[in-house]
């Protein structure tokens, strides 16, 4: 349109009338088309009407379905709303079901547990695998995990109490059967004792050899077969510990009471024996005479266990008053044996101590399997675990939430694992309380035969103490032999200080030669003992220390003796001995004592030169001084060659001397000398020979000396003396054989 008024701009009057004019037709136009229509206007408005009034009819219709849909959801409504509560209710009867099956299923005790609890045998097998199943039962049903709220249910409180009444039942009919199971095997061993005590002391029976048939086996009881029995036993007793604690504390101390009282009287017949064979003893009638008779003493014990309506009393006082009367018969039975004096070593020979150590040996391989024997079944029976406890139905119960029910009667606490070990050493020292100070009595009796038997029994209580220490170091048998050991210990330190002591308290005989000292002789036994003892032993050590004190004070003693000798030469008493010392050094092969070896080898060496000088003196004694003043000379200055120009020394004084010692008295004075060295040497030694020698070639050297003097001092001067080499040697000889 602006392309078509190009003017439009140049004549804006001319373009807006335009405009107008167009504007005008255009109304005009419209207006013509709008009277056209008119007629489909009003048709339409009629339709528009009749619209209206359908509208009408379809919202009264809608309205009236509304009025019925109303109540339909009305309806609806109520029947969800009873749907809602019939799921809800089926959901309760569900849990409710769940809750009372729980409730059966973990809370019904079965009528056959029921009856084993109330009159099951606790005698039998059967019926002791039917209490024991019946228990188990009983603990998982009043250990179960109750949920919250059930505790609450009337039904759950019977079930409850009648749980509880149940438990408190049995656990009385189970304590008084074990006791009673105590008391018929106390009896039983008992009679068992005074059966052989008995038939030892029958009159007129030969009691000798009786006791030296007994003798052999020097054995004690065998327990396994009441272990065994009680074993049957261990799982109700684990479910006495967790439930009623009280009453197994009770059973523990009354099998304590037992057991300590019958093995008392075990043990102190079996160390009886023991002292009998290392002393040899046959005085049985004595040792038995005490005893009473077996049909009163037996039916004395088993009335002192019970009460007057044959039931347990629970009380132990009866076995006091019964261990007061044995414990004094027996200590009037053994004072015969410990009032023996003291016997001397000397008198006992290597088959002697050889019996003593098999005994010895054979008393503590017998009580070291009874001791273990005894802790195993301890550590079994009475479920006193050295580790964790073990996994299990009765062992688990009490970790359950629901497990205070149990917990909550209890007399007393379960200990935890490390006191259980305290329990277990504790209930052994008591059980066994009679083992250490018997043991103690035998080896002051053995140091008592002999003092040397301290060696066999550091020994074997060193090996067995190590034995044991390897199992469990802090176990009662290791520390009982420990402490035993201790005593051994102190008593072998007590041996070598009385032999020490014995060296400084010698004291040899004014009137007789010496010879080799009693303590020398002594050591050599105690050595050569010493080593076929200790030969791969665990306490080599405390040997070789023993070794340097015994060594170090014979040889200052034999010194001291040595200085004190008036009838024996120190010489000889130092040279016999100290070549005793040797001997039996390099007899022994003592590494330790090495250097010593070579110490007494010196000393003997040096004292036996010092003797043959000092006994042989100067055998040609003019000819001696004689020479010593050429000698004189000579060291004054004078030519060897030109002494013989001396007046004093000159070849005529020489022959003169010469002429007093001829080969007979030369021969005579080796004669005396013989018999002089044969007074002063011991015969055991056998040195005689030894030192007749040294003095040949000590006298041989002399002779050398002085002709070799002889040839230097006056050559081409042919003076000699008028015996030869060959002469004293057929002198030594002929005198040697001829005594």
């Amino acid at each position: 349109m602006m392309e078509g008024c190009e003017y439009a701009i140049s004549n804006a009057e001319a373009f807006a009338e335009k405009l107008s004019r167009e504007l005008q037709v255009l109304d005009g136009a419209n207006i013509q088309s709008i009277m056209a229509s008119e007629k489909q206007v009003n048709i339409l408005m009629k339709l528009l009407d009749e619209a209206l009034k359908e509208v009408d009819q379809i919202e009264l219709k809608l309205s009236s379905y509304e009025e019925m849909l109303q109540s339909v959801k009305e309806q609806m409504d109520q029947i969800s709303e009873s749907n809602h509560l019939i799921h809800l209710s089926n959901t309760n009867n569900v849990k409710l079901l769940s809750e009372i099956e729980f409730l059966v299923n973990h809370m019904d005790l079965a009528k056959g547990h029921i009856k084993a609890l109330q009159e099951g045998d606790l005698a039998s097998s059967r019926g002791i695998e039917a209490c024991t199943n019946a228990a188990d039962a009983l603990l998982q049903c009043m250990n179960v995990a109750l949920r919250p709220g059930h505790d609450m249910l009337l039904a759950v409180k019977q079930q409850q109490q009648r749980f509880s009444d149940l438990r408190e039942l049995f656990a009385r009919r189970l304590a008084s059967h074990l006791n009673n199971v105590f008391v018929q095997q106390f009896t039983q061993a008992l009679l068992q004792l005074y059966n052989r005590s008995y038939f030892l002391s029958v009159p007129g029976h030969d009691q000798s050899s009786t006791l030296a048939q007994h003798s052999i086996e020097l054995t004690l009881p065998n327990h396994h077969p009441f272990h065994r029995d009680l074993l049957r036993y261990a799982k109700l007793m684990e479910w006495l510990k967790s439930t009623d604690y009280g009453k197994y504390e009770g059973l523990t101390k009354n099998y304590m009471d037992y057991l300590s009282r019958l093995y008392e009287r075990e043990i102190k017949d079996f160390f009886e024996v023991a002292k009998i064979k290392m002393t040899g003893t046959t005085k049985e009638s004595k040792k038995f005479a005490t005893l009473p008779r077996k049909e009163s003493a037996v039916k004395q014990e088993t009335e002192s266990l019970h009460g007057s309506s044959g039931k347990l009393t629970g009380s132990t006082s009866s076995l006091n008053k019964l261990s007061v009367q044995s414990s004094g018969n027996r200590r009037s039975q053994s004072s015969s044996l410990l009032d023996m004096g003291n016997m001397s070593a000397s008198d006992l020979d290597v088959a002697d101590r050889t019996k003593f150590d098999k005994i010895f040996e054979q008393v503590l391989s017998e009580l070291e399997p009874l001791c273990l024997a005894e802790q195993d079944f301890i550590s079994k029976f009475f479920k006193l675990q050295q580790h964790q406890s073990i996994p299990g139905t009765m062992a688990e119960a009490e970790d359950l939430d629901g497990g205070t029910l149990s917990r909550q009667h209890n007399c007393g606490t379960p200990l935890p694992v490390s006191s259980e070990k305290d329990m277990i050493r504790q209930m052994m020292i008591k059980i066994f309380r009679c083992i250490e100070p018997e043991l103690n009595n035998l080896i002051a009796l053995g140091d008592k035969i002999d003092s040397f038997n301290s060696l066999y029994m550091l020994v074997k209580m060193s090996h067995h103490v190590w034995t044991a220490q390897n199992v469990d170091p802090a176990s009662f048998l290791s520390t009982t032999l420990g402490n035993v050991l201790v005593t051994v210990k102190r008593n072998f330190d007590k041996c070598i200080s009385n032999q020490i002591r014995q060296m400084e308290e010698v004291k040899i005989s004014k009137k007789s030669k010496v010879g080799i000292l009693p303590f020398v002789a002594e050591f050599e036994e105690f050595a050569g003992l010493a080593e076929s003892i200790f030969k791969n032993a665990e306490r080599r050590g405390d040997l070789d220390k023993a070794y340097t004190k015994l060594i170090r004070g014979v040889f200052v003693n034999v010194e001291k003796v040595a200085n004190e000798s008036q009838k024996t030469p120190r010489d000889v008493v130092m040279m016999e001995n100290f070549h005793h010392i040797f001997a039996t050094l390099s007899r022994l092969k003592i590494s330790c004592l090495e250097a010593e070896k070579k110490d007494a080898k010196q000393k003997y060496t040096d004292h036996l030169q010092s003797y043959v000088i000092y006994s042989l003196g100067q055998p040609l004694e003019k000819l001696n001084h004689f020479f010593e003043g050429v000698e004189a000379r000579v060291a004054q200055g004078i030519r060897e060659e030109e002494v013989s120009y001396q007046l004093a020394f000159n070849k005529q004084e020489l022959r003169k001397v010469i002429k007093e010692y001829p080969g007979k008295e030369v021969k005579k004075g080796l004669d005396n000398l013989y018999k002089k060295v044969d007074k002063h040497l011991c015969e055991e030694e056998n040195l005689l020979q030894v030192v007749w020698h040294s003095m040949q070639d000590e006298f041989i050297r002399q002779y050398k000396h002085f002709e070799g003097l002889i040839a230097r001092c006056y050559p081409g001067s042919g003076v000699t003396m008028e015996f030869t080499i060959q002469d004293i040697l057929d002198y030594c000889s002929s005198i040697a054989q001829s005594h």
